[in-house]
């Protein structure tokens, strides 16, 4: 291998290795000559660190003496604060410290403060939970409202069994015991099977109230392989009635939730009268802080004084938005049951609450949610994924059915910056996706021609782009005015910029609890699951569909060769020739050892 790229460790990362010179390298060299998309060096990147183990980590973590795990990370985290968010995959509530086992001092734990102190490759870290309440003096765009059911945590795989009473533990010790020598299952009495369910629907209510079908089918599973003597005879999995028990458990254990005062159970009990099929207000579109608690000593009496606080301040001129901050974020659980429980139209929201629906607090509101930035968020991943989409909407315009298509992808040819090629990715989507209408959607207004009224007749939730040329393409080259409306009202208006206000509508969606509109639904799941990465394993078929196919490489050009090879694309394709030899074979023509 050649020195140049000879990394000092045999775990250390690409990205540590001359990742300049082997960046360009990779992306001409491999992108350019073989015909694959040069938009995708990052994903090529992480498949030769995955390959040599360069950027992945394994873990071994200790919860507690009868729980240690153990996980694997793809992406190595760049920083501790990053190496946190692992705890939502592990279901840890609450707030907790990390240490790790620190080889200089003979693997004694240490607090970990760098992520540079943690060994390259495979550790064992240590979770501490802490007692540390938030404070009323902390009130930041992250001071939330302590963990509640009503929190969407990442649902463990495969489900940590908890330790049952010790009564039950004994006879599952012994039960166990007798399957292992003769396969006998255990004869459960009905005050046993009591104990263990309602164990364990307290654990799952603990992450969601409102598990899917495939969380009872993971927790029911994970019981039997943990304690075999459950299993069900006769039946080829083992643990189908526990799947069914578990259902009726958690219904019945939601009625104490709700009794308790739950504020996601609270939401969806049925009044009087009330019809009995009506849709569960749950958790659909990734919210990590769907309906929490309210903070720890604070009445409903309390947050409505801030809520009339906060009124009062936007009647100023001169706005104190700290104060507002600081306002907005204490009566966070009490505008999310307001707007979850009782659906107001949005000129209620606007009247109650005339902060929420500000670009600012859009972008804060939106945090408290999902815990993510709503615009760098949206704008990170747009970025990543415009080459490939104009691509595949290039492939598809070709056999002439398109054509709303194909006149998007023209108003390029005249003018190819960032910000068009953004605005042709976002507003081709729907046009790419069969069967979807962007027209009630997003609509083109000409500021000198139509009235406000008349654009938004019949728009119940999108855009309303306007422009002053007297002639457009599919989409104007200047925009005047971008507005995102809900309920035929302008509720945020003055954007300039597509991307932008694509952003801005997805943010009004989260924090008024919004459903997608059906004419784009797809379009809309895409931007969340795929754009915005916000729970992308969840993604519908139609849209998984369509990441494989923008993630799948484009078909290799034959007319590319590598006769014209610069230096740089030299020194980075010995480098993984050298360590992948099979790789030559890629080539369009041969080539010899001597030649890199």
């Amino acid at each position: 291998m050649p020195s140049l790229f000879k990394p000092e460790t045999e775990t250390a990362k690409v990205s540590d290795v001359c990742l300049d010179v082997l960046d360009t390298a990779v992306r001409q060299a491999i992108w350019n000559r073989f015909g694959l998309p040069f938009g995708h060096s990052k994903d090529i990147l992480a498949e030769i660190n995955l390959l040599y183990n360069w950027s992945t980590m394994l873990l071994r973590i200790i919860v507690s003496e009868n729980d240690i795990r153990r996980l694997s990370i793809e992406d190595v985290p760049s920083s501790v604060e990053e190496l946190y968010q692992v705890g939502t995959k592990l279901g840890l509530r609450g707030g907790f410290i990390l240490q790790f086992e620190d080889p200089d001092f003979n693997n004694q734990l240490c607090n970990l403060t760098d992520i540079k102190e943690l060994p390259l490759g495979r550790a064992t870290l240590k979770v501490l939970f802490t007692a540390d309440d938030i404070s009323d003096s902390t009130l930041d765009t992250c001071s939330l409202p302590c963990p509640s059911s009503g929190d969407s945590v990442d649902w463990p795989d495969p489900f940590p069994i908890p330790q049952f009473s010790h009564d039950v533990e004994l006879q599952l010790k012994e039960a166990n015991c007798r399957y292992a020598k003769d396969g006998s299952v255990m004869v459960i009495s009905k005050g046993l099977k009591t104990d263990i369910l309602d164990t364990l629907a307290d654990c799952m209510s603990k992450i969601s109230a409102y598990p899917e079908r495939h969380h009872y089918e993971n927790v029911a599973k994970a019981l039997v392989e943990k304690h075999p003597s459950l299993k069900e005879p006769g039946s080829g999995k083992g643990w189908y009635s526990w799947f069914h028990s578990l259902k009726f458990k958690l219904g019945n254990y939601r009625q104490k939730l709700s009794a308790a005062g739950c504020p996601e159970v609270v939401i969806n009990k049925r009044k009087a009268g009330g019809s009995k099929g009506k849709c569960v207000k749950k958790s659909k579109k990734g919210e990590v802080h769907y309906c929490p608690d309210p903070p720890e000593g604070h009445s409903a009496e309390n947050m409505e004084e801030k809520r009339k606080m906060m009124e009062a301040e936007m009647l100023k001129r001169d706005l104190d938005h700290q104060l507002i901050e600081d306002l907005m974020v204490a009566t966070f659980s009490q505008r999310r049951k307001e707007i979850i429980g009782d659906q107001p139209l949005i000129t209620e929201v606007i009247s109650r609450w005339p902060a929420l629906l500000h670009e600012r607090q859009i972008r804060a509101e939106f945090k408290r949610i999902v815990t993510t930035d709503l615009v760098e968020t949206f704008l990170d991943g747009l970025d990543g994924l415009v080459p490939r989409l104009l691509e595949l909407y290039k492939a598809a315009t070709k056999s002439g059915k398109k054509q709303s298509l194909k006149d998007i992808l023209d108003c390029l040819q005249k003018d190819d910056t960032n910000e068009r090629r953004r605005t042709a990715a976002l507003l081709g989507l729907p046009h790419y996706i069969s069967g979807e209408d962007p027209s009630a959607v997003i609509r083109m207004c000409n500021a000198h021609g139509e009235t406000l009224d008349e654009a938004m007749k019949g728009m119940q939730l999108g855009l309303l782009i306007g422009y002053e040329d007297a002639e457009r393409d599919a989409f104007p080259k200047e925009v005047f005015n971008i507005a995102v409306v809900v309920e035929e009202k302008i509720v945020l208006h003055n954007i300039k910029d597509v991307a932008w206000s694509y952003a801005m509508l997805m943010g009004v969606i989260y924090c008024v609890n919004l459903e997608y509109p059906e004419a784009m639904k797809y379009s809309f799941e895409f931007l969340q699951r795929v754009v915005m990465k916000i729970k992308p394993d969840q993604a519908s078929a139609r849209v998984h569909g369509l990441r494989n196919r923008i993630l799948s490489p484009s078909p290799r050009n034959s007319k590319q060769n590598t006769s014209t090879l610069v230096v740089e694309d030299i020194l980075a394709l010995r480098f993984i020739f050298l360590s992948e030899p099979c790789l030559l074979s890629s080539l369009d023509k041969p080539l010899l050892w001597m030649d890199l």
